[in-house]
Order: structure tokens, then sequence, then C-alpha cells
């Protein structure tokens, strides 16, 4: 099962205008008991560290060593997607394999930027 603070790659593809395209790692933001049915996930997108030379409060960087992913990753907290769980599954294997997870510290910037974003 997909759960919340876990992070996969996956072909953010067709897109239209300023969305994150391509392939990217996302980061599971719904509850898992939301996960667990047949829906759609909730995901804040990530991109490269060099590609945010400047941090915001919307954004979240969080360094490779900690996360599990290759290399550092901003999270994108104002691209939020919902995607279908079909969109997780590794091409190679047919599954759903997390390249890496936060720590609930981590998680807790995430939702504090959120938060802004959303205006919760």
């Amino acid at each position: 099962m997909i759960r919340r603070g876990e992070v996969y790659f996956v072909n953010l593809n067709p897109t239209k205008g300023r969305e994150q395209a391509g392939r990217r790692p996302v980061l599971v933001v719904s509850a898992d008991a939301i996960n667990a049915q047949p829906l759609v996930v909730t995901a804040v997108v990530g991109t490269g560290g060099k590609n945010v030379p400047r941090d915001y409060p919307v954004n979240v960087r969080v360094p490779a060593a900690e996360s599990g992913l290759p290399e550092e990753t901003v999270f994108l907290c104002f691209q939020v997607r919902s995607l279908d769980p079909a969109r997780f599954a590794d091409p190679a294997t047919g599954t759903a394999r997390p390249a890496g997870a936060l720590a609930p510290e981590r998680m807790a910037q995430i939702e504090t930027a959120l938060r802004r974003v959303l205006v919760l």
C-alpha cells in the first residue's frame, strides 16, 4: 500500500502550463485511510535542489541522506497533485515501491508549508 510520508518517482505527464512535468519524486501527503481506497493519492511534487537556489516558506528542502533519494530534493508544496495509484507503479516491475521516505519532523515542515499554501 502507498503510505503517507513515502516518496515515489512517478511520470507526471501529460501536464499543462506551469505544472511540473516528467518523471519526478512525489511525496505522499494524503491520509493512509484514503490511500487504501481505490481513489486517488494526493502528493506534493519534488524537484532537484539545484533547480531551486532560494528557499521559500512554501517549499521544503530535504538532503539526500535524509530522504533516501539520490539527490537533495525540494518539495514544492504549492504543486499539489491528486494522482491515480497506477502512476506509482514502477514501469519495469509493475509494483509500487517507495524510493524514500520522510521522517515525522520533516513531514511537520511539509504540513506547515501546505497550511500556508491552502490557508488552513
